[in-house]
């Protein structure tokens, strides 16, 4: 029998395998790339010009050179987030508690965006925030806005585009924990005499939180480091981290100040998400 264990054992082991193959050559590897390249020196004109110095100032001098865009981005990602989690989470309710037979159908409009290009959905946008679109032409015509006013180029647009490109992975989650609920622990809240606000927050929401904190993460994360919104919506006063980046790396050909400046934003949301889930109660999402 204990020969029947250790046989189970090693092929446990050796189906790992081919997972860590893959995390060390697509991860492991690309990372330890970046962390060097992030200590070159920054005399170089190419990569090849570039030696490892352990100039650890790059780092420093991307903080004073870029810390703008940097926290741009971490609150861009932030409000994003924030208004995913509002717009999801009824969204997520009303699949999981009052779809009915339509939930599948429901769930499928929900990742239906993903069948087209992300650059192609961030162009629609662009068209429906257009100066001359139907929708500032409305808010024009309620005085909200300006008759010169705009929304393109300006951070309402930038948030837009990534409230809309990211609410599928904010819906999912959530879905996910609201539906595994049972309804009989909403029905012996409201038999106890609480209202239905009071029953929400009483247990809905708690039993909900892993999904919370597994979509809030699943979102801020890739909206911090993106760019691609921030490119075709905003404009250079609403730069973020993740196109600087893309300009250093592909017009400025200054790689040490790109990798550093990768590797801060990488700290910084690693740092972010362990605190985030230590408050939240939740460790064992890690």
């Amino acid at each position: 029998m204990s020969e029947t264990v250790r046989r189970r054992g090693r092929i446990g082991y050796l189906l790992l395998v081919p997972a860590l193959l893959w995390l060390g050559l697509f991860f492991v590897v690309p990372l330890y790339s970046l962390v060097a390249t992030s200590l070159f020196n920054a005399d170089g004109s190419d990569l090849r010009g570039y030696q490892m110095s352990w100039a650890w100032g790059n780092y420093t001098d991307a903080l004073d050179a870029y810390w703008q865009p940097l926290l741009r981005s971490l609150g861009y990602g932030a409000v994003a987030t924030l208004l995913c989690l509002v717009l999801g989470y009824v969204l997520a309710y009303a699949i999981a508690f009052k779809s009915g037979r339509w939930k599948n159908l429901m769930l499928v409009l929900v990742i239906a965006p993903f069948f087209t290009s992300f650059l192609i959905r961030t162009l629609s946008w662009k068209l429906i925030l257009a100066d001359d679109g139907l929708v500032v032409n409305t808010l024009q015509l309620l005085h909200v806005l300006g008759s010169d006013g705009r929304l393109l180029a300006t951070p309402v647009a930038v948030i837009a585009g990534l409230t809309y490109n990211f609410l599928p992975f904010m819906v999912l989650p959530l879905f996910a924990s609201l539906d595994k609920i049972d309804h009989r622990l909403i029905e012996a809240s409201s038999d106890l005499y609480a209202n239905p606000f009071v029953g929400f927050f009483k247990v809905t929401w708690p039993l909900s939180l892993p999904g919370v904190v597994s979509g809030t993460l699943l979102t801020f994360i890739p909206a911090a480091g993106d760019f691609i919104n921030v490119q075709l919506l905003g404009s250079p006063n609403q730069r973020m981290v993740g196109s600087v980046i893309q300009s250093l790396f592909t017009d400025a050909n200054d790689y040490p100040a790109a990798a550093a400046l990768s590797m801060i934003l990488m700290v910084l949301i690693v740092a972010m998400v362990l605190v985030y889930v230590r408050r939240a109660g939740t460790e064992d999402l890690l």
